[in-house]
């Protein structure tokens, strides 16, 4: 049967209790009995000591039958059997035995109470009464009489037995009272105990939850008080540790995770300790990796190199690499070792250079496709003037020579003006003013000032407006430069007399402006492209059309600007479709 705490204390004190009970009614009831024996043989070696004395006073002759009278009146008078022994053993008078039968009695002479009585004045003996026929206590003294030496009281033990039998009940009771004292005591002592112990053990528990709000009072000057105080002084103190490692580590996490730079933090044995968002991005790894071996968490053989030489105390050089997960990512990685008193490791840190690869990439082709777009009109116009410099041409020849530097000096003229102007939006230095602003007003002035270029190609703008956006809240003239963009791109790539559309419909609380043809499309490959600077699908018929390659560009960050976004893609029926979608308010 299991017991809690309360219960084992209280057996225990019990048991303590009544071992102690136990042992103390055992040696008072020895005591006690033996105090009965002794203060009954005191009683009865009175009574014969008076029973001497008084025989003593008649010293006359008497008869023996006289002697036999004074026994039985005697005997009478006591509780105790008197027996009456001459000198040479015989008896001469028993309470307890008829005249008659005196004679039949064994000689007493050698019986131990008597010859202790004549050695040392008293005799005691308890012993077997063949006469009565039980077990009897004997005290015998000597007597000054002329026909007596020894008088001798018997009481049986019986009587003894009984008075200690008592004894020994009132001693049992007795106990049986302790024991149940002693059990409600325990008890008692068990319940206080138990619950100082069980307040200390609710406090336990709730620490071990978490729950460090309530404190223990249980301060008693005592052990358990000790206990108490030192577990809750213990118990908060690690907790305001617990706190401040919990901020810093916590700090440390935001920092590592708000960084742009990756990080592993590995221990001595190789494990992965720490992978912050940065990292398990550069090199895609899962979550799950932290814990396990840095081999078998990378996967990489030149960033376990740099590990590997890092935890063996080396420096490594840099690496660059280009991980395999994440293909078109250009990493710089860097490894050291870790040593300090309490942990030792390795620290690899990650830079992403993707960006910068790309924007030198891009700076590389913006310069040669510049160097490109300005060398054709500046070739051209070099060709002409050194024409009308070295001959004197016809008015005719001068007039078209004069007409072809016009028209490569506006087409540089143009690709200036574009690029400034992308300069300008890449550094956000032009302002977004928003009014209300009619849609349709906007798109039909988009096809008026388009209107020449539209006639000449014999084609048809259609206009459709959802009622339900009639009006948006933009910058107007911002809006109607990327759509113009938009529609002499289109002009330009459907076939003369085809019809081109123009559509403003809400789509998701937003509002979506459409521009569509029935040209050639775009190649699938070309749909991500199109948007990019100097990006052209068909570049002769691009430059054929005065083109600059910086229009979708140009679109693509005046719709940024407006905070909304530009993508373009190919209509079933044939046809390329560009679509903006802008914030209604």
């Amino acid at each position: 049967m299991w017991l809690g705490f309360r219960g084992k204390i209280a057996v225990a004190i019990f048991a303590v209790s009544a071992a102690a009970l136990l042992l103390a009614a055992t040696l008072l009831a020895f005591s006690l009995s033996d105090q009965t024996y002794r203060r009954i043989e005191q009683s009865l070696i009175s009574e014969a000591r008076l029973v001497a004395d008084m025989m003593a006073t008649d010293e006359r002759d008497i008869a023996p039958e006289a002697i036999e009278t004074e026994a039985d009146r005697i005997g009478r008078t006591l509780p105790a059997r008197v027996t009456f022994i001459a000198a040479d053993g015989t008896v001469v008078g028993d309470s307890m035995v008829k005249p008659s039968d005196l004679t039949s009695l064994e000689n007493h002479a050698a019986r131990p109470e008597v010859l202790e009585a004549k050695a040392r004045g008293v005799g005691v003996s308890r012993r077997y009464s063949q006469t009565i026929q039980t077990d009897m206590l004997y005290v015998a003294v000597p007597v000054n009489h002329p026909r007596l030496t020894v008088v001798r009281l018997a009481l049986p033990l019986t009587e003894v037995q009984q008075q200690v039998a008592a004894v020994r009940d009132m001693t049992l009771i007795a106990l049986a009272a302790a024991m149940v004292g002693a059990l409600a005591l325990a008890w008692l002592a068990s319940a206080l105990l138990g619950r100082r112990l069980r307040v200390v053990a609710d406090a336990a528990r709730q620490y071990a939850s978490g729950d460090l709000s309530r404190r223990l009072r249980d301060y008693e000057p005592d052990e358990l008080g000790t206990v108490a105080r030192v577990l809750d002084d213990t118990v908060h103190e690690l907790a305001r540790r617990a706190v401040e490692l919990a901020e810093d580590r916590a700090r440390m996490d935001a920092i590592l995770f708000g960084m742009v730079e990756g990080v592993i933090v590995v221990n001595d044995r190789g494990r992965v300790q720490l992978v912050n968002r940065a990292a398990q991005e550069m090199l895609g790894l899962e979550s799950e990796g932290v814990g396990g071996h840095y081999l078998e968490a990378v996967r990489h053989p030149g960033v376990a190199a740099l590990l590997t030489e890092a935890l063996a105390g080396r420096e490594p050089a840099r690496l660059d690499l280009s991980p395999a997960r994440t293909p078109g990512r250009h990493l710089v990685a860097r490894a050291a070792p870790v040593s300090a008193p309490s942990a030792t490791g390795a620290v690899l840190v990650l830079h992403d250079i993707t960006d910068l690869r790309r924007a030198d990439q891009v700076r590389r082709d913006f310069v040669a496709n510049v160097s490109h777009e300005l060398r054709t009109p500046l070739t051209a116009i070099r060709g002409y003037v050194e024409a009308l410099a070295d001959d004197a041409p016809n008015p005719e020849d001068r007039a078209r020579f004069l007409e072809v530097i016009a028209r490569h000096a506006a087409r540089m003229e143009r690709l200036v003006k574009d690029l400034l102007r992308l300069a300008a939006l890449d550094a956000r230095q032009e302002l977004v003013e928003r009014a209300p602003c009619p849609v349709h007003g906007l798109l039909a002035g988009t096809v008026s000032d388009l209107a020449t270029m539209i006639e000449a190609r014999h084609q048809t703008v259609d206009i459709s407006v959802d009622p339900s956006v009639a009006t948006i809240r933009t910058d107007a003239a911002k809006l109607q430069d990327a759509l113009r963009n938009l529609v002499e791109n289109a002009v330009n790539y459907s076939p003369e007399g085809r019809r081109i559309r123009l559509d403003a419909r809400p789509s998701d609380g937003r509002v979506e402006i459409t521009v569509s043809d029935e040209g050639p499309g775009l190649p699938e490959a070309d749909l991500e492209r199109v948007f990019e600077r100097f990006y052209r699908v068909d570049k002769a018929r691009s430059r054929e059309s005065g083109g600059t390659g910086l229009g979708l560009s140009i679109v693509k960050h005046l719709v940024s600007l407006l905070g909304g976004r530009v993508w373009t893609a190919n209509r079933p029926e044939g046809g390329a479709v560009f679509t903006i979608s802008l914030p209604r308010d």
